[in-house]
């Protein structure tokens, strides 16, 4: 279907995706680690908050050197999160609640104990050339690509006696797409998973698949020397449009590109009218706190940073294309403690969701970030599990300018992946209620207050409110599909919109606007700062007729009495204040 203005209406525009890390969600055997088990355990606390998908990261057999992004097995389950028993139940009980169900799909790379690299490094024919090999000088690599994690991109395998390409760590070897049966065999596991019910994929890095032809050495980059070489490379087209021929357009399946360093020109040709893709993770907004030196070098972001590079997107894809809206996930700092402010957790949490979830677009929660969680207060190096994460401690205590852990504290305790992998707080029970038995990675300590049945009990949570705003995007599909514009462009403190519906919604509304579901027009004003702010929205407003539809201030503050509206001359905005009016 589509409206006046050519907008196709699909399920997961209108969807709300959660995504769980399930090593650290609810673990159901005692042994620490989550598994799938005590997903199924959770299903009616995801159909109580409201989520319409799930994106489940990596369950497949792994070693774990990235905790699941390393398979060695894409058809078989962790023995510590289940198995294919386990998973189809999992399965079953999201589609009994109307959950769809997203796999993580890591196809630029496999484990080094993937039986096809391990059939590779001794020559077997046919996996010879299922990964990128260079013959040379075992000390001398074949070009001056960085991985992803730090240090060469290249390891030198003795069985082989060459080279092998790893953009991320040394066991994770990167597949040769340019072979033919390498895309096949990513096709027929992709046909596999499909079979059993699978209703989309998220497709890790998938636009490092394609390789400059001679592989060239590169240019020096924050994120990685030869980035330019391997990112969104000249093949990359021809192996999607080859996805969609084999794969995709057999069935209705969403994908999920993760796709860093892509602009919003590139990604308009992957989601765009023509593109194979329906949506693209992009990382402009996630490197606003980024120096030059790279993801440890932390900076202070502005928002007026933070408006030109949603504006340029929610702009640059409309009509045709479709972003997906996040502020973490489990490669990220969690949203509070980065975009936010701890010292108003509540206030801001709740800020940020009515953010993320009234833009154009798919919005994406990462599990914990619906009662608020927080980074952790990490104390010595050792504490840390994650692999970039000590690799780049190890390289930073290698250098002449840094003496001791202390000096890079600060920075490792903002950025580590960790932040976000911590287990799930469910109550303030011993280790959060996550686990009867120890758990793989340290609790936050401030589960005592921050947990699921504290936030269930008060009905000014920051859960209650992802409840209301996510019932609210139901209700009024302009915040899924209208168009949007930035009002107080200059304002540094406050971020507003609107949003406007301009054509009928086949389905939803009728084109003479009777008996039409919802606003045409909204306004959104979040005030991002910790000062108070008032603001003359009057002159920007087409309407003197609102009805305020959401605020975080509403409940907590009902002794404030009514508060002006748009039409009234201005607004008096508390710190992190969030309103959501109805224009028409």
């Amino acid at each position: 279907m589509s409206d006046s203005n050519g907008i196709g209406r699909e399920w997961w525009k209108e969807a709300v995706v959660y995504q769980i890390y399930p090593r650290s969600f609810n673990d159901s055997d005692g042994d620490g680690v989550g598994d799938l088990q005590g997903i199924v355990e959770r299903l009616d606390y995801l159909d109580d908050l409201g989520v319409d998908a799930v994106w489940l990261t990596p369950v497949y057999d792994s070693p774990l050197a990235d905790y699941g992004y390393d398979v060695r097995d894409y058809r078989s389950i962790l023995d510590e999160y289940g198995d294919v028993d386990d998973w189809e139940r999992l399965r079953d009980g999201l589609h009994d609640r109307d959950i769809a169900l997203i796999m993580d799909l890591v196809v630029n790379h496999t484990s080094d104990e993937h039986r096809w690299f391990q059939r590779s490094r001794r020559g077997v024919e046919p996996y010879a050339d299922y990964y990128v090999w260079r013959e040379g000088d075992p000390d001398d690599p074949p070009n001056n690509w960085e991985s992803i994690f730090g240090g060469s991109a290249w390891s030198y395998d003795e069985v082989r006696e060459a080279h092998y390409l790893h953009l991320f760590d040394e066991k994770q070897p990167d597949l040769d797409w340019t072979n033919p049966a390498v895309r096949a065999e990513v096709h027929d596991l992709m046909r596999w998973w499909l079979d059993r019910g699978v209703d989309g994929f998220r497709l890790d890095v998938i636009n490092f698949i394609s390789k400059a032809e001679g592989l060239p050495d590169g240019e020096p980059a924050p994120a990685a020397t030869g980035s330019e070489h391997f990112i969104n490379g000249p093949r990359m087209h021809e192996y999607l449009a080859e996805l969609d021929r084999e794969v995709l357009s057999n069935d209705d399946v969403f994908t999920i590109g993760e796709m860093p360093g892509t602009s919003v020109e590139q990604a308009r040709e992957y989601v765009g009218e023509d593109g194979v893709l329906d949506v693209v993770f992009h990382f402009e907004h996630m490197d606003l706190d980024t120096g030059d030196e790279g993801p440890w070098d932390v900076r202070e972001w502005a928002l007026a940073e933070l408006k030109e590079t949603f504006t340029r997107w929610q702009e640059g894809l409309y009509p045709d294309g479709w972003n997906a809206l996040y502020l973490n996930n489990h490669d990220q700092p969690r949203l509070v403690s980065r975009f936010g402010d701890e010292a108003h957790r509540v206030r801001s949490a709740t800020m940020l969701a009515t953010f993320i979830h009234t833009l154009r677009g798919t919005p994406f929660v990462y599990q914990g970030e619906e009662i608020g969680m927080t980074n952790v207060p990490f104390e010595r190096p050792e504490a840390f599990a994650d692999v970039e994460t000590r690799n780049y401690i190890e390289r930073a205590l290698e250098r002449d300018d840094v003496e001791g852990f202390d000096d890079i504290a600060e920075a490792v305790r903002y950025g580590s992946r960790d932040n976000a992998r911590t287990p799930m707080q469910w109550s303030d029970a011993p280790e959060a209620g996550f686990t009867t038995g120890v758990p793989w990675l340290r609790v936050n300590p401030n589960y005592t207050e921050i947990n699921v049945e504290a936030a269930r009990r008060d009905p000014d949570s920051v859960w209650h409110y992802y409840r209301r705003v996510l019932a609210l995007r139901r209700e009024h599909p302009v915040l899924v599909y209208g168009r949007y514009e930035l009002l107080l462009a200059e304002h540094p403190d406050v971020y507003a919109y609107l949003r406007t519906l301009d054509g009928a919604l086949d389905g939803t509304l009728d084109d003479d606007g009777e008996h039409r579901r919802g606003a045409r027009q909204v306004l959104v004003v979040l005030n991002f700062s910790d000062g108070a702010s008032t603001v003359a929205i009057d002159d920007e407003v087409p309407s003197e007729q609102t009805e305020l539809l959401l605020g975080n201030y509403e409940r907590a503050d009902e002794d404030r009495g009514p508060q002006p509206g748009p039409g009234d001359g201005s607004l008096d905005l508390g710190p992190y204040e969030a309103r959501v009016y109805r224009l028409d």
